[in-house]
């Protein structure tokens, strides 16, 4: 079973992907800098939260379009 985000990690990701589609990618390591660079967090934690989510989310909407394609396909 995966770890359990808090509410804030959830919001603030939703919030960046909306305000900034262009800007997250699939990479982890990118999604880190982008976030340092938009919202000014102390904690280094709460950034990787935020970006692993961020990741996650934009890999989920990848594969869900992906998916979308190929049923289009048949």
């Amino acid at each position: 079973m995966g770890k359990v985000r808090i509410r804030l990690v959830k919001r603030t990701a939703r919030k960046l992907l909306e305000k900034y589609p262009d800007l997250f990618t699939g990479d982890f390591e990118h999604n880190k800098r982008v976030v340092s660079q938009l919202i000014e967090y102390r904690s280094k934690k709460l950034r990787n939260q935020i970006a692993g989510y961020i990741t996650h989310l934009v890999n989920m909407a990848s594969k869900r379009k992906k998916a979308e394609e190929a049923s289009a396909r048949i």
